[in-house]
């Protein structure tokens, strides 16, 4: 029988990539893997947003740094990426959370607009940022991606078709490079938020948030951006360092419920 090993729970010292940090989920994760001693790029497409937010991480004596970041421009990656990797001597964890709202009916107009627009920031942007990371994940001793989809990937709302599309080709990306780059130690796994309080839902009445989540869930509330991101640190911790290819619903139970 092999010995007990210790495997480390810290990311102190580890250097992440937050997208779409500017706000809501992606905000949470920045400030919870600053305060766990990462090294932290906040980057967003909201340049102004992204820097206030690590503006409140490096006032409370934590690491960060900001980039205003358009994840629909291939070669605003590319960049923006390579000075990250080279303002901070390289890269071990890659949060994709970046995100846009995407509702229209198939006969919509303007439907194929929104296709692209959605696929292109919801998706394509993912396997681009983990590209463009890659060369310095593979240096890292604790490489991690995380890729954030939602429950419209596991099951539809009517009129989200490109949302729920492009969120469900996020669950089959995160597998595949799982397969991919597992023999190099790379984990790529994903989680699948629910009915989270953000910006995305905030245009919700507060009385309607608290019916679906008494019909839905099995918590029977609204989940906030700071639990998804805890579950995000777990999956980037070096101990959790044999999961990979999993999807993870963060939903209060919503999957989970039948009726």
């Amino acid at each position: 029988m092999s010995e007990f090993q210790e495997l480390s729970r810290s990311v102190a010292g580890l250097r992440v990539i937050v997208t779409g940090a500017a706000s809501g989920m992606g905000r949470a994760t920045a400030k919870v893997f600053a305060a766990e001693g990462a090294r932290v790029a906040v980057t967003d497409f909201n340049g102004d947003g992204a820097a206030a937010v690590a503006k409140d991480i490096v006032a409370k004596g934590q690491s960060a740094k900001a980039w205003k970041l358009d994840v629909s421009s291939a070669s605003e990656i590319s960049s923006v990426v390579s000075t990250i990797a080279s303002e901070f001597g390289g890269i071990d964890i890659v949060v994709n959370n970046a995100g846009v709202s995407t509702r229209l009916p198939i006969d919509g107009e303007g439907y194929d607009e929104l296709w692209d627009r959605g696929v292109s920031i919801l998706l394509t942007a993912h396997q681009r940022i983990i590209r463009a990371a890659l060369p310095h994940l593979r240096k890292s001793k604790s490489p991690r991606v995380v890729n954030i989809a939602s429950t419209e990937a596991l099951g539809a709302t009517s009129g989200h078709s490109p949302y729920s599309a492009a969120k469900a080709g996020v669950t089959g990306l995160t597998r595949s490079l799982a397969v991919e780059l597992g023999r190099e130690g790379i984990t790529v796994n994903c989680i699948c938020p629910g009915p989270i309080t953000t910006g995305m839902t905030a245009r919700i009445s507060d009385e309607h948030k608290a019916v679906y989540a008494k019909r839905r869930t099995a918590l029977g509330r609204y989940g906030l951006p700071e639990e998804v991101a805890h579950m995000t640190l777990s999956l980037c911790l070096p101990a959790a360092s044999f999961l990979t290819g999993v999807t993870i619903p963060v939903d209060g139970g919503l999957m989970a419920r039948n009726a």
